[in-house]
């Protein structure tokens, strides 16, 4: 019964393939490649559906290290025109503020990418907040960073909240306020500067005069919790920012969260990168790193630090050695012998 062949089908031919050729009939076929053999129906390659590395990297510089920051992009038209203007006006740079090593003194200064100077990190990261402001595409927003409807303060929002564009040091002393009230880092400021451009990126968003605080502060909340090993919490915030709410904060860390797709985390390179187009940042601006002449004392600790990482990198090419040996060394390797039996 279960091997005999219905009397309505040829027994030559299989029902599968007879179902196969009415599918055909009814859906044409222009090209091979848009039909699978199994199903008969078009499947798009996942490569087909994924943005290619070079366009992701553009779209999402946060993620990426070899893409270019978002800041250091809107920099560079004001840099441009201050540049064309001092050469057409004939405007001499002035006194050169700015020192120089010599053979007999050695000026270095004291931020490093894994130590940065704090005043002028959160300088650089004020400066880079005012030109996303400037130089923006347009005023896209969303309320729960727009300070009329969730104020900041109990004070009344002026009437041009939205339209006058905030100066760079009115920036940096809302950063810096937060930054030592709240005892955070240098390293915090960068990270507060890659999740802001990350929201910028994800929720396709623009930072105008009416959303740059909340959004600030969003992100150097979620820095704050993510970097520091002593995270400061809300309720501390709150206390900062004397009128607003634990409920507030919530709301807001929350919706940043979720724009943010709760990719929050900072890879070393991206880290890196951000540090050093900061400075980048800060040489086209006039604001120098502070410089000081190398003591005998500091030379001592940059001397012992050095032969630190020497041994280390000694004990890691030896470690390595072990695992493997190099197509060189094959000369004087002795063969075992084959047993035929």
């Amino acid at each position: 019964m279960g091997g005999s062949v219905s009397c309505c089908i040829s027994p030559g031919e299989s029902p599968k393939i007879r179902r196969r050729e009415v599918e055909l009939e009814e859906c044409p076929i222009t090209t091979t490649e848009d039909v699978s053999e199994d199903t008969g129906t078009y499947l798009q390659h996942i490569s087909d559906r994924e943005l290619p590395d070079e366009l992701a990297q553009e779209a999402n510089p946060s993620d990426h290290p070899r893409a270019s920051t978002l800041f250091l992009n809107k920099s560079q038209t004001d840099v441009r025109e201050k540049r064309k203007s001092n050469y057409m006006n004939h405007v001499s740079p002035g006194l050169l503020t700015k020192k120089y090593s010599s053979c007999s003194t050695i000026f270095i200064d004291d931020s490093t990418v894994s130590q940065p100077n704090l005043k002028s990190t959160i300088k650089c990261v004020a400066l880079a907040i005012y030109y996303h402001i400037k130089n923006r595409d347009s005023d896209r927003s969303l309320d729960i960073f727009d300070e009329k409807k969730h104020p900041l303060t109990r004070e009344k929002v002026p009437d041009d909240y939205s339209v006058v564009d905030p100066e760079h040091k009115l920036i940096y002393r809302f950063i810096r306020t937060l930054f030592s009230s709240a005892q955070l880092t240098a390293e915090c400021a960068i990270v507060t500067l890659v999740y802001l451009e990350r929201l910028l990126t994800y929720a396709e968003m623009d930072i105008c005069p009416c959303n740059w605080k909340r959004i600030a502060l969003g992100a150097i909340l979620l820095a704050s919790k993510v970097w520091d090993d002593q995270a400061v919490w809300n309720v501390d915030y709150c206390q900062i920012l004397k009128d607003i709410t634990v409920e507030d904060m919530n709301e807001m860390e929350r919706h940043f969260l979720e724009l943010l797709q709760f990719n929050i985390n900072v890879p070393a390179s991206v880290y890196a990168k951000y540090y050093f187009d900061l400075r980048s940042l800060a040489d086209d601006n006039n604001l120098n790193f502070p410089l000081e002449p190398l003591s005998n004392k500091r030379a001592q600790k940059l001397e012992a630090i050095s032969r630190l990482c020497e041994d280390k990198y000694k004990d890691l090419s030896k470690s390595a050695m072990r695992r493997s040996v190099s197509a060189d060394n094959l000369i004087g390797t002795k063969n075992s012998q084959a047993v035929l039996s």
